[in-house]
C-alpha cells in the first residue's frame, strides 16, 4: 500500500511569505544595489582623463535612478500588499527589522536624489543608459552640489552599515535561529 502526500497551496500569509513580487522587487534591487556600488569603485578609481570614465559614470547614474525608480514601486506594492509578520521572531527582532528595513529604503531613495542634485548643482546632464536626458529641475549652484555631495557622502556609509546588518540578520536567522525567515523572500519550493 503506497502513501501519497496531497500538497494543497499554503496562502501567503499563513506561510509569512512575502508575495512572489516583493521577492522579485527585492532580489532585483539587491543586484542593482551591488551593480552601482561596483560602478561607484570603478568610477572613483579612474583618473578624470580616461576614456571610459564618462561611460561608467553614466551607468553609475543610471542604476541609481532605476533604483529610485524601483524603490518607489516597491514602496507602493508594501502599502497595497503590506508582509505578513514573521513567526517565532523576539519583540526586539521585529522592531530592529522594522526600523532597518524603513532606513534602508530611506538610504535607497536618498542616494540617487542626492546623486542626482551633484549632478544638477553642476549643470551636468544625466543621460539615462544613453536614452534620454534626465531633466535638471534645479539651477546650477555651489549649495544644491553641497548637498547632493554630503548627503551622498553620508549615504554611502549608511548604506555600507545597513546592508552589512542585513546580511548579519539573514546569517543569524538561517545560521544560528534557523526559524526560516530568509524562505519568506524566497520561491516557494515544490516537489518532492
Amino acid at each position: 500500500m503506497s502513501t501519497e502526500v496531497m500538497t494543497t497551496a499554503t496562502p501567503r500569509a499563513a506561510t509569512g511569505r512575502y508575495s512572489a513580487t516583493a521577492q522579485w522587487l527585492h532580489w532585483i534591487s539587491a543586484a542593482l544595489m551591488l551593480a552601482v556600488l561596483v560602478l561607484a569603485w570603478v568610477m572613483e578609481s579612474l583618473p578624470n582623463g580616461d576614456a571610459s570614465r564618462a561611460t561608467i559614470v553614466m551607468l553609475h547614474k543610471s542604476v541609481g535612478l532605476t533604483i529610485l525608480a524601483l524603490t518607489a514601486v516597491r514602496l507602493v506594492w508594501r502599502a497595497i500588499h503590506p508582509p505578513s509578520p514573521a513567526a517565532r521572531w523576539a519583540a526586539w527582532e521585529a522592531m530592529a527589522a522594522t526600523a532597518s528595513h524603513w532606513l534602508l529604503y530611506l538610504v535607497l531613495l536618498a542616494m540617487p536624489i542626492s546623486g542626482y542634485l551633484m549632478s544638477a548643482g553642476r549643470g551636468r546632464t544625466i543621460p539615462y543608459f544613453g536614452l534620454f536626458e534626465v531633466p535638471l529641475l534645479t539651477p546650477a549652484t555651489e549649495a544644491i552640489w553641497w548637498i547632493g555631495a554630503n548627503v551622498h557622502a553620508v549615504g554611502h556609509w549608511a548604506l555600507y552599515g545597513l546592508v552589512g546588518l542585513h546580511v548579519a540578520a539573514s546569517v543569524w536567522h538561517v545560521a544560528i535561529r534557523r526559524d526560516g525567515t530568509l524562505d519568506r523572500m524566497l520561491p516557494e519550493q515544490t516537489g518532492p
